[in-house]
C-alpha cells in the first residue's frame, strides 16, 4: 500500500501555547503579556500535524486509531492505541492513489481526548520512502473540537541527502476557523525534515528520529501577524512528546522576538525563553 509511513515530527507544539512571557527593560520593568500568536500558532501546528498522524494510521492498516500516551509514562508517544472512530477508504484505481478518511457529519470523541467530524483526503503519486513521491492532503468539512480546518499540506520526498538520509519538505497553507465565531487564524509553513533514525525499521514509529528546518507565518484570530524562524534545527524523537533540542525565534507583530531554546537535557519539557536579553525557564505544555 502507498503511504506506508508518515510519521508525525510536531505532536507536541513548537511554542508554549499558555506562557506569559515577561522582559525587563532598560530603567523599568515592563510586563509582555502577549500569548495569541503563541496559541494560534500552537493550535494550528498541532491541527495539522494531527492531520499526517490519522493519514499514516489510515496508510497502515485502512482504520484510524488515535494514539494516546501509554499510562507508564507521561512522556510517551508510543503508548495503547485503539478508536474505530472513522471509517477508510481507499481507491487504488486512481491516479495518484486516494485515501479518504471520514469522521462522518457529527462529533465523533477519538482516543487522543479530542472530537473530529468531516473528511481528510490524501492523495498519493508514490511510495512514502520513494524519492519524487509528493503526498497532498486537502479537507472536507473538516473539524477538530468544532474549529475547521481548511486548506492544504504537501509532503514531498526529496530522496536522500549527502549523509544518505531521506529529506522530505513539509508545506502548509491553511486556516483554523475558530469555533464560537471567534475568528479565523492562518498559517504558512515550509520546513525541511531531514530523517537521521529509524527509517530501516518502517513499521516501528518510536524509534524514528528528525532533524526539521525552516520557517511559519501567520495571522491571529485577531489580526496580528507573526513570523517563526528555526535558527538552529529541532530535534524529534517520535517517542518523546518534545523536542529534545533546538532554537526557534517567534516575532509577533510589534513586539520584540522570543527565542525558545528546547535545550540539550533529553526528553523533557524543559526549555527557555529570551526577551531583549533576559531568559527565563519554562515548561512545555
Amino acid at each position: 500500500m502507498y503511504a506506508k509511513k508518515i510519521s508525525v515530527f510536531i505532536a507536541s507544539s513548537m511554542v508554549c501555547s499558555a506562557l506569559l512571557f515577561t522582559a525587563c527593560k532598560k530603567d523599568s520593568t515592563a510586563t509582555d503579556s502577549d500569548v495569541e500568536s503563541a496559541q494560534d500558532n500552537a493550535l494550528a501546528e498541532s491541527s495539522f500535524n494531527d492531520v499526517t498522524t490519522i493519514t499514516d494510521q489510515a496508510a497502515y492498516s485502512g482504520s484510524v486509531n488515535m494514539r494516546v500516551a501509554g499510562s507508564s509514562s507521561a512522556d510517551k508517544e508510543d503508548g495503547s492505541l485503539g478508536s474505530g472512530c472513522a471509517t477508510v477508504s481507499v481507491d487504488t484505481l486512481s491516479n495518484p492513489h486516494i485515501i479518504t478518511v471520514d469522521f462522518g457529519t457529527t462529533n465523533c470523541l477519538c482516543n487522543d481526548g479530542r472530537y473530529r467530524r468531516g473528511k481528510i483526503i490524501a492523495s498519493f503519486t508514490g511510495r512514502y520512502k520513494d524519492a519524487g513521491t509528493i503526498i497532498s492532503i486537502s479537507f472536507s468539512n473538516y473539524f477538530v473540537n468544532n474549529n475547521q480546518l481548511t486548506g492544504t499540506k504537501k509532503i514531498t520526498n526529496n530522496g536522500p541527502n549527502a549523509a544518505g538520509n531521506l529529506v522530505y519538505t513539509i508545506e502548509v497553507n491553511g486556516s483554523v476557523i475558530k469555533a464560537n465565531g471567534a475568528g479565523t487564524a492562518t498559517w504558512v509553513s515550509t520546513r525541511q525534515r531531514e530523517w537521521i533514525a529509524g527509517a530501516s525499521t518502517p513499521l516501528v514509529l518510536s524509534d524514528d528520529v528528525y532533524s526539521i528546518t525552516g520557517t511559519a507565518s501567520g495571522t491571529t484570530a485577531g489580526g496580528k501577524s507573526y513570523t517563526i524562524n528555526i535558527t538552529k534545527a529541532l530535534v524529534r524523537k517520535m517517542s518523546c512528546r518534545w523536542f529534545e533540542s533546538g532554537v526557534l525565534d517567534v516575532t509577533p507583530q510589534g513586539k520584540p522576538t522570543r527565542t525558545l531554546d528546547y535545550g540539550a537535557t533529553g526528553c523533557d519539557a524543559n526549555a527557555t525563553v529570551t526577551i531583549l536579553g533576559h531568559t527565563f525557564p519554562i515548561v512545555l505544555n
